[in-house]
C-alpha cells in the first residue's frame, strides 16, 4: 500500500495479509487432509485394478463364466454316442430265450446337427461372456469415475469453506478496525455457514460413491475399505480413433445368437428321425417248431410320426430364430448410434476441458487477487464473493466435463473399441 495510508487502514491491511497467508496455508493443506489415508489402513486401488478385481471376483463375471462353461460342456454331451440297449427274455413253460441288442442310429441322423447346434450355442455363450465382461468394465469404470469426481467435489467444497472462513476472518478484522460494516460481517458469516454445509454434504456424497464402487468390486459396503489411487484425467487420443472394420461385441454376440437359433431350428426339423434304431439278437427256439437251435434275429425300429411331427418344437425354434434376427438389427442400430454419440460426446468434452482449464486458472487468480484487495480495503465484499463464486463454478464445470469425457471414453471402448473381425 502507499506510504501515506492512515494507521487504522495500515493495521487492517497488515491483519488482512496475515489472515490471507493463513488461509492460503489452509487451502494448500486442506485437500490433502480431505483425502489422506492412514498408512496401511486401506488398500489403494487404481482404475485398472478395480476393473480386474470386478472381473476376477464379481458375481456378474462369475455367472457369465459359469454360463459359458455350461454351454461348452453341452458340446461334449451332444457329441456323445447313445448307449446300445440290451433286452432279454426267458420262458420256462416253453423253454426258450432270446436276447436283442438295439443300437440307436442317432449318430447317423441326429448327432451332426445336434453337435452343430451345441457348438453354435457355445460360441454364442463365449461372445456373451466377452460382452458381459466388457459391460462390467464399463460399469466399474463409470463407478470409479463417479467416485473420483465426488472426491474432487468434496475437496473443492472444503477449499470453498476455507476461503469463506478466511473471508469472514478478514471482514471481522476490518470491522474491528472500523473499515467494514456489520453487514459485511453478517454476509461473510452466512457465506461461511453455507460453505461449511456444502462441504459436509459433498463429503457424504463422496463416501456414498466410494461405497457404491466397493459394492461393485465385491468389498463390504458398510464403511470405506479402499482408497482411490487415480484422479480424474483426460482420456487419451486412442479412444477417438475411428473404429476398424470389425464388428462390435454387442453385434457379434447377437449374430452368433442368430446362428445358434438357426442351428437349433435345423435340429428340430430333423427330430422326426430321432428314434431310428437297428436291432440284432439271437434266440434258442422257434415257436413254430419248424427249426430248433440258436437262431439269429435282425430288425429295425422306425418311429411313425402319425400324431406328432414336431410341429410345436419347430414353431418354437422358428420363433426364436425370428426374434434373433430382430435382435441383430436392433443391436446394429443401437451400437452404431451409441458409438457415434459417445464419439461426439468425447470430442466435445475434451474441447470443453481445454477451455475449462484456462478459465479455472484465470478465475482462481482473480479470486486470490480480489481477496487480497479486500483485505487491503481496495475492493468491496460483493466483488470478492463474485470472484470466489466464479472460481468455484469454473472448477466445478471442469470436474463435470472430465466426468463426461471419461464416461464417453468408456462407452466407446464397449461399442466401438472392442471389435471382432
Amino acid at each position: 500500500m502507499p506510504s501515506h495510508q492512515s494507521p487504522p487502514v495500515a493495521r487492517v491491511a497488515a491483519a488482512g495479509r496475515v489472515a490471507l497467508a493463513c488461509a492460503s496455508m489452509l487451502i494448500a493443506v486442506a485437500p490433502r487432509r480431505a483425502i489422506a489415508q492412514q498408512p496401511g489402513s486401506v488398500p489403494t486401488i487404481s482404475r485398472d485394478s478395480s476393473v480386474a478385481i470386478a472381473l476376477a471376483h464379481g458375481s456378474r463375471a462369475a455367472l457369465a463364466g459359469a454360463t459359458a462353461r455350461s454351454a461348452a460342456a453341452r458340446v461334449r454331451a451332444a457329441g456323445a454316442f447313445a448307449n446300445p440297449l440290451l433286452s432279454a427274455t426267458y420262458s420256462k413253460a416253453v423253454p426258450q430265450y432270446h436276447a436283442i441288442i438295439e443300437l440307436p442310429l442317432d449318430f447317423v441322423t441326429m448327432r451332426g446337427p445336434r453337435v452343430a447346434a451345441a457348438r453354435s450355442a457355445s460360441e454364442a455363450a463365449q461372445l456373451r461372456l466377452a460382452y458381459e465382461r466388457a459391460a462390467i468394465r464399463l460399469d466399474v469404470d463409470t463407478s470409479y469415475t463417479i467416485a473420483a469426481a465426488s472426491r474432487a467435489r468434496a475437496v473443492l467444497s472444503l477449499r470453498n469453506a476455507v476461503d469463506a472462513e478466511s473471508l469472514l476472518t478478514i471482514a471481522g478484522v476490518r470491522r474491528t478496525a472500523g473499515d467494514a460494516s456489520d453487514l459485511d460481517v453478517d454476509v461473510a458469516r452466512i457465506n461461511a455457514g453455507r460453505a461449511r454445509n456444502a462441504a459436509s454434504a459433498d463429503s457424504m456424497t463422496a463416501v456414498a460413491a466410494l461405497l457404491e464402487l466397493q459394492q461393485a468390486l465385491g468389498f463390504p459396503a458398510a464403511e470405506p475399505a479402499i482408497a482411490l489411487g487415480d484422479t480424474l484425467g483426460v482420456p487419451g487420443d486412442d479412444t477417438l480413433a475411428t473404429p476398424d472394420s470389425g464388428m462390435a461385441l454387442p453385434v457379434a454376440a447377437a449374430q452368433q445368437d442368430l446362428r445358434s437359433a438357426e442351428q437349433t431350428l435345423a435340429l428340430e426339423r430333423r427330430g422326426i428321425w430321432s428314434g431310428l434304431a437297428l436291432q440284432a439278437g439271437i434266440e434258442n427256439h422257434d415257436p413254430t417248431g419248424s427249426e430248433t437251435g440258436i437262431l439269429p434275429t435282425f430288425g429295425v425300429s422306425v418311429p411313425l410320426p402319425l400324431f406328432n411331427q414336431g410341429q410345436g418344437s419347430i414353431a418354437v425354434a422358428a420363433a426364436d430364430r425370428d426374434r434373433a434376427k430382430v435382435e441383430v438389427a436392433a443391436a446394429q442400430r443401437e451400437s452404431a448410434a451409441l458409438s457415434a454419440r459417445a464419439h461426439r460426446n468425447l470430442a466435445a468434452a475434451r474441447a470443453r476441458v481445454t477451455r475449462d482449464r484456462e478459465l479455472v486458472a484465470t478465475a482462481d487468480r482473480v479470486a486470490r487477487l480480489s481477496l487480497r484487495a479486500y483485505a487491503e480495503g481496495a475492493y468491496p465484499l460483493t466483488t470478492v464473493l463474485e470472484a470466489q463464486r466464479n472460481a468455484r463454478d469454473a472448477l466445478a464445470e471442469l470436474i463435470d466435463d472430465l466426468v463426461a469425457a471419461n464416461t464417453a471414453s468408456a462407452a466407446l471402448r464397449l461399442y466401438a473399441g472392442t471389435t471382432i473381425p
